[in-house]
């Protein structure tokens, strides 16, 4: 069926669509039905069945699918009987979904940089704001390839990464996402810390937080959705309270130390982290957007998302960007902040904050605040483990759910009394590569298939044969990933080209990874015409 006649279809079907009871008999067959041959015909495809380990997990998914809605099968593609209609409350998901995932205690973490970099106030602030919303849009445009394909976001790349070189998407995808997920964990961490009064160590901590997330993201994508609508209430309510009791003490008058190649270099490097921490969406975009109908407005879409994800991402480091500003005034918070081993946000937001209860209170919510992104970081990792490779794919989600969050926990133990460095790292070095992954999927899209899902081979999403070889967008993306190295400011390394900008150098690697990526375009043109597809 192609992408037009699903439009139609979903648009103007008069076949009802199934309900649970069709759809798991339709994704699952039963056991005891089966012939002596471990085979059964279901609608005139043959099925064959064996009884090994991955059989029986993948009834008891099965048996999970029908009771709890966990989504058997995750990475199929959602054709239009199985989408959901669109209602005004679906469509403040589209927004309200990433604002409960991004407005959280690792963003307010993420403000302090600009202060650790020796910018001013304004100037951290400006950069949060529109290098939050540059990023968010990298991940909107990614998110209008859901509901039109019904594919999550790592098989839309497919049609231009082709079979092999997808595996290596979905490869850094799943670090990524465990990545964040342990971001999420460590920044718990910390507040379950402070409001125990150091009872309960970071290390237990990140363990609770990790457990929590853990059983939430198992349930689905529907419940993750209903549930991210309305957590983002709360977290816009503490970081408004934060504003309004920290905000008298902010330094909006010292200006910046820095000044020539130092202060351009610093600033690079600031962008680069807060764009990798908006665009970081982008490989998961669409997983959210499956359900949606076909004819869904895309650029309805692309707008609610960027706002959705670069906003809430942009609040909640300008409150860490007027806290850490406020150290400069209030000696006392300094002295919280800067106690061994330094970076100590939770103890910080527990001094800063009054009376001593509802500051323990604030902490309990932020707590939580890095179970909402955790959700849809671990949700999506396991997705991405199936595409791995054919066989990966039999293996039920919550295996792949419960594998990482075994490393999630590992990492997050491994980084925690190390947040900002991290938070540095990691986010700089997101941003690289989704820069490099959505240049190649915007060119496919718009030069290759002309912006037209029609242009889309949808019944071949799962057919290597059916697909591009992918060798303009591995040659393409290698040469990118070359001038990361070439461009990148990391605390571990400085590219020679980044180390030219000021003392500290200046990270330009996202800049150099678009201009050499688009080099997709003629190697692509030369895919086409020497292989064909």
């Amino acid at each position: 069926m192609s992408y037009d006649e699903e439009k139609q279809y979903s648009g103007h079907s008069s076949t009802p669509p199934l309900d649970m009871e069709q759809k798991h008999a339709a994704a699952t067959v039963d056991i005891d039905s089966r012939g002596a041959s471990g085979e059964q015909e279901y609608q005139g495809t043959l099925i064959k069945q064996d009884n090994g380990i991955l059989s029986k997990l993948r009834n008891i998914e099965a048996v999970m699918d029908r009771r709890l809605g966990v989504e058997s099968e995750a990475i199929t593609r959602k054709r239009p009987d199985e989408r959901e209609p669109l209602t005004w409350r679906s469509q403040l998901t589209m927004c309200l979904l990433w604002a409960s995932g991004t407005m959280n205690l690792s963003c307010f973490a993420t403000g302090f940089l600009g202060y650790e970099f020796g910018l001013d106030l304004t100037q951290s602030i400006l950069i949060c704001l529109f290098a939050s919303i540059l990023g968010g849009a990298v991940s909107g445009f990614c998110a209008t390839l859901g509901a039109a394909t019904g594919l999550r976001q790592i098989s839309c790349s497919r049609f231009s990464f082709g079979w092999y070189p997808n595996k290596i998407i979905a490869a850094l995808n799943t670090i990524q996402q465990i990545g964040w997920s342990a971001v999420g964990c460590i920044t718990g961490g910390i507040a379950l810390q402070a409001v125990s009064n150091g009872t309960i160590p970071i290390a237990v901590g990140i363990i609770i937080i990790a457990v929590i997330s853990l059983v939430v993201s198992l349930v689905g994508l529907k419940v993750i959705l209903v549930y991210e609508r309305y957590a983002w209430l709360a977290y816009l309510c503490i970081f408004i309270i934060i504003f309004s009791m920290t905000g008298r003490y902010a330094d909006n008058t010292t200006p910046t130390a820095l000044t020539g190649a130092d202060l351009s270099g610093n600033v690079l490097t600031l962008i680069a982290i807060v764009y990798g921490s908006s665009a970081s969406w982008a490989t998961v975009a669409s997983d959210y957007y499956v359900l949606y109908p076909a004819t869904v407005n895309r650029s309805k879409v692309f707008i609610l998302t960027t706002l959705g994800i670069g906003l809430p991402t942009a609040t909640g480091m300008m409150a860490g960007c007027v806290v850490s500003s406020a150290l400069n005034n209030r000696p006392d918070w300094l002295a919280v902040y800067t106690a061994p081993p330094g970076n100590q946000i939770g103890y910080l937001i527990q001094t800063m904050l009054y009376p001593r209860g509802f500051a323990d209170f604030i902490l309990v919510l932020l707590v939580l605040s890095g179970v909402n992104c955790n959700i849809l970081n671990t949700y999506s990792a396991a997705i991405s483990c199936q595409q791995f490779a054919r066989p990966f794919a039999k293996v039920p989600r919550f295996i792949w759910t419960f594998l990482c969050f075994g490393v999630i926990i590992a990492l997050a133990l491994a980084g925690r009394n190390q947040l900002l460095a991290y938070l540095q790292n990691f986010l700089s070095l997101l941003g690289y590569w989704c820069t490099s992954y959505c240049v190649v999927v915007a060119s496919e899209h718009f030069i290759f298939r002309k912006g037209d899902f029609g242009n889309y081979d949808l019944e071949g999403w799962n057919d290597p044969k059916r697909l591009p070889l992918g060798i303009a967008a591995f040659t393409s993306f290698i040469l990118g990933m070359v001038m990361w190295i070439l461009g990148m400011v990391e605390t571990w390394y400085i590219g020679p080209l980044g180390k030219l900008i000021g003392a500290t150098g200046g990270d330009i690697a996202n800049e150099l990874a678009f201009a050499f990526t688009l080099s997709y375009i003629p190697f692509r043109y030369l895919e086409l015409k020497y292989v064909g597809r």
